[in-house]
């Protein structure tokens, strides 16, 4: 049998296993502030859909309605879409005041639905990291009041593991969605790698919960490198995966005097790093692809 591995701007044939289809999101702003530059990466490498994080200086989540609109009407106009508002909500420490918060997150839901998606990712609070389990009620009361509070709009919220956070580890995001099994994983596997989190071991805890998957890879240091060149075991990961959404997101070093500096002098100690955001942006791309083929 074949399996097919197809996503915007790349079709491939492999031979040996069942038909597969995958579709690239990614975090464009990695590629450049502005939308335009964004657009024009996206483009570039044949990406029909952001996981909108930042666009033309501002955070997703403080953008107006206009600026939504606006958005939405340019990206439809080199035909792209919003696959998932990649919000900054729970990432703040456990003892801030969460009520602003909240009235933030309520009013980005009605973002995300002009941006014409469904989907917003979300996190579970900073926590002390001595003792994260005495913080427990107080994060799934916060995360209960994001549930509550998206629970008729449309949105799906994704909870993404996250260094720091109550939901770091994959024990303690199984907990999360044991809880609320209305909202979704977001399984990153560089993150878990920086937690000390096997990416084996946690796919097999939180495979029941997995919405959609984060490409990034680290090495066992917690450097994020290219995907497929770290210990984060993404060729495992994708093999059991049965969803079709992957959302690119870098995170790869850039050192803007790399090319004068490989001009005979010396080379920065990382082994990939970048001269610019577009050109670690096209490589995180061309790593995926060959990933996948």
């Amino acid at each position: 049998m074949q399996i097919i591995l197809q996503y915007i701007g790349y079709n491939k044939i492999i031979s040996g296993g069942i038909a597969m289809k995958f579709k690239l999101a990614a975090f464009a702003d990695e590629a450049g502030s502005k939308l335009e530059t964004q657009i024009a990466a996206m483009v570039k490498n044949g990406i029909g859909y952001l996981e909108i994080r930042g666009v033309d200086g501002e955070n997703i989540a403080d953008i107006s309605k206009e600026k939504a609109y606006e958005i939405r009407k340019k990206l439809e106009g080199s035909n792209l879409a919003v696959w998932s508002v990649g919000s900054p909500f729970g990432k703040i420490g456990i003892t801030e005041d969460f009520a602003p918060h909240l009235e933030k997150f309520k009013r980005n839901l009605e973002i995300a639905a002009i941006l014409g998606t469904n989907h917003m990712r979300i996190f579970s609070f900073y926590v002390p990291q001595e003792n994260p389990e005495a913080c427990a009620d107080d994060v799934m009361r916060r995360l209960e009041q994001f549930a509550l509070a998206a629970k008729n709009s449309g949105i799906v919220l994704c909870h993404e593991n996250e260094k720091g956070i109550y939901g770091d580890i994959a024990v303690r995001c199984a907990e999360i969605h044991k809880n609320f099994p209305e909202i979704k994983a977001v399984f990153d596997p560089a993150n878990f790698i920086q937690c000390g989190q096997d990416t084996k071991d946690a796919w097999a805890l939180l495979s029941p919960y997995i919405e959609y998957m984060h490409i990034k890879d680290a090495l066992a240091d917690g450097s994020v490198v290219p995907a497929g060149k770290g210990t984060g075991n993404l060729p495992f990961l994708l093999g059991q995966y049965s969803g079709t959404m992957l959302t690119l997101e870098p995170h790869l070093s850039v050192f803007p005097g790399f090319e004068k500096l490989e001009q005979g002098k010396e080379a920065p100690e990382k082994k990939y790093c970048y001269a610019s955001s577009e050109e670690a942006f096209d490589a995180a791309v061309t790593a995926l692809k060959e990933l996948l083929s």
